[in-house]
């Protein structure tokens, strides 16, 4: 680094960290947000996703239904569709169901899910943008995403839209 330079260099091996400056390290990266803006037509499709999902399971009874927007507090996925389901066959069907709508009707494709083949009491499904978790009750209760993801917004997926399209709308 020049002694006229704004800019910090860091040591071309990942193992020298004695030779980093104390100002290349930035002890506050976790209190900052993790996601960058995204492209609005993107967050549209997913939000639009999202809200299919929630409405799908909506359609077969699923209860508590809450969509939480996390573009602002990770990269790593834009919304959770959470739901809690009466049995295992019946968090088995939603989840079988928003697979078969976002597949057939919206052309996504699941990346993973997990919780299929056991007797867990929560069954994930991973699209992308849009990460699916179904529950029986004592599951939602133990593992409390809501409250773990307590910072997030949580999209109003029933409420109309005020051109009358029936579209989600962000909650207040």
């Amino acid at each position: 680094m020049t002694e006229n330079s704004s800019e910090t260099t860091l040591p071309d091996s990942a193992s020298d960290v004695s030779d980093v400056p104390p100002e290349a390290v930035d002890d506050h990266a976790d209190s900052q947000p993790a996601a960058v803006p995204r492209n609005p037509a993107a967050w549209n499709a997913a939000l639009e996703n999202a809200v299919a999902a929630a409405r799908c399971a909506d359609e077969l009874r699923g209860q508590d239904i809450v969509v939480l927007n996390l573009t602002k507090l990770t990269s790593i996925v834009d919304f959770f569709v959470i739901v809690t389901a009466s049995s295992r066959r019946q968090m088995h069907a939603i989840a079988d169901e928003v697979h078969r709508v976002l597949k057939q009707e919206r052309g996504n494709q699941r990346l993973g899910a997990e919780g299929y083949r056991t007797e867990a009491n929560w069954l994930l499904t991973d699209y992308g943008d849009v990460v699916v978790h179904v529950f029986t009750e004592d599951g939602r209760a133990l593992y409390d995403l809501e409250q773990l993801w307590a910072d997030a917004e949580r999209i109003d997926w029933q409420a109309p839209q005020p051109d009358g399209s029936g579209g989600p709308q962000r909650s207040r």
